[in-house]
């Protein structure tokens, strides 16, 4: 027999009084993997959150067209009450300086101009929505910087702005909300906000993100909206697609110094507004959950090392009640490196046992959050890997002090010991 064969003889020979330790003693091998599997299963089921969160998140963000950006009065993201109560002392985005925007922008292919008003009632033949609807004002731009495409009807005209008509598109979940499958909401006449509107098209759906619905609004002209609440009730947000990717960066500095000029802010100042485009949203969503990421890992770091701990110690219990088995094996001739090999084996073996456990109930239970969301699942396979690979070290880094002394007993008092 070759030596090589001879090597994996022993190995498989290794393995299977591994296992057969495992089996025989079921209670101490569970309590061993347990610890694991809690250290595994807190980082994996809060990564998978994280990623149905992510998930969730970025598709509820990526709301503005390509190559787009949105300027407006209040940042995207804002980190507490401080924040809210200094960036509602800035003044409002008039609809005269959203016009110079869109005038003087050269670096734009669209600028859409969009005003919002929130919780509101629909009401059709005496169906009622829930006071959660949206009316959005928008120019013709507003629908191709919001990536909305008018999937049954018509898009609004300019006549439709010129003359402040009173029509409206609606999202895909209002109108569902609305009208019976039956029925062609096209010409329908709907109330909102006590005023009349006549339905002239429906939005192809855009779905939702965290559990919300980004189909449930109707977009108004902007000049109806602004006939039925004033100019100067919300400030106006602007958004800008640029000519292209490449100009995209330009674009956002020639909108920001337009709007400057137009705001009147002193040079050297700070902008006394904000703007986002869904790759500045993904970006902070990210920093912002890193953190996170960097907590769990510290947490489960420091389970994962007690867990090893706790490996290390019932090993060495093991290694104490079964010194009659290592002298029998010795004296038949098992060397000192089957002996080291065969506790290592059973140590990683625990190991990776408590760690798939871990990974799966973590992927259960992070995942039970996008169920909740109505999200689509996730597996970070990633961070299994990882947690399959950690496993296998801890294992293997807490279990050499109980295999190296297995390895070392004296084979006659080995089988003197009682």
């Amino acid at each position: 027999m070759s030596k090589l064969a001879m090597e994996w003889a022993n190995f498989r020979e290794s393995l299977q009084m591994a296992l057969s330790s495992v089996k025989t003693s079921k209670l101490r091998s569970l309590l061993t993997l347990l610890g694991i599997a809690v250290g595994v299963f807190s980082i994996i089921s809060v990564m998978t959150a994280v990623g149905v969160l992510k998930n969730s998140i970025e598709e509820g963000m990526m709301q503005l067209g390509a190559n787009t950006f949105q300027i407006q009065k209040f940042p995207a993201f804002q980190t507490g009450p401080h924040d809210h109560r200094m960036f509602r002392n800035r003044k409002d985005i008039t609809y005269e300086q959203a016009l110079q925007v869109r005038e003087k922008a050269t670096l734009a292919s669209a600028v859409g101009l969009e005003m919002w008003r929130f919780g509101l009632v629909f009401v059709w033949n005496g169906q009622k929505t829930n006071p959660n609807i949206s009316i959005g004002g928008e120019n013709l731009d507003g629908l191709i910087t919001n990536d909305w495409t008018v999937e049954i009807g018509r898009s609004f005209s300019q006549q439709d702005l010129d003359e402040g008509r009173k029509v409206m598109i609606l999202g895909k979940a209002l109108a569902e909300k609305l009208f019976p499958p039956s029925i062609n909401p096209i010409g329908e006449s709907i109330r909102a906000d006590g005023s009349v509107y006549q339905v002239i098209g429906v939005f192809e759906s855009k779905g939702g993100a965290l559990g919300g619905n980004q189909d449930n609004f109707g977009a108004i002209p902007i000049t109806t909206y602004m006939q039925k609440y004033g100019k100067a009730t919300r400030s106006v947000n602007i958004m800008v697609k640029a000519i292209n990717r490449e100009s995209m960066d330009d674009a956002i500095e020639q909108a920001r110094l337009i709007l400057r000029t137009a705001r009147k802010v002193p040079p050297g100042a700070e902008d006394d507004f904000a703007w986002f485009s869904n790759d500045s949203l993904i970006k902070q969503f990210d920093e912002f959950t890193l953190y996170l990421r960097l907590g769990v890992m510290l947490i489960s770091f420091i389970a994962l090392l007690a867990a090893g701990v706790g490996i290390m110690n019932i090993m060495l219990v093991s290694v104490t009640e079964r010194t009659r088995e290592i002298g029998i094996r010795k004296a038949i001739g098992a060397q000192r490196r089957d002996i080291l090999t065969q506790f290592m084996i059973e140590a990683i073996l625990l190991c990776e046992i408590g760690g798939v456990l871990g990974v799966v109930l973590g992927i259960i239970t992070g995942n039970v959050v996008g169920l909740l969301l109505e999200v689509p699942a996730v597996i970070p396979w990633d961070w299994a890997a990882i947690g399959i690979i950690v496993c296998s070290i801890v294992g293997l880094v807490f279990g050499v002090y109980p295999a190296w002394k297995a390895a070392n007993l004296d084979p006659i008092e080995a089988l003197r010991y009682e």
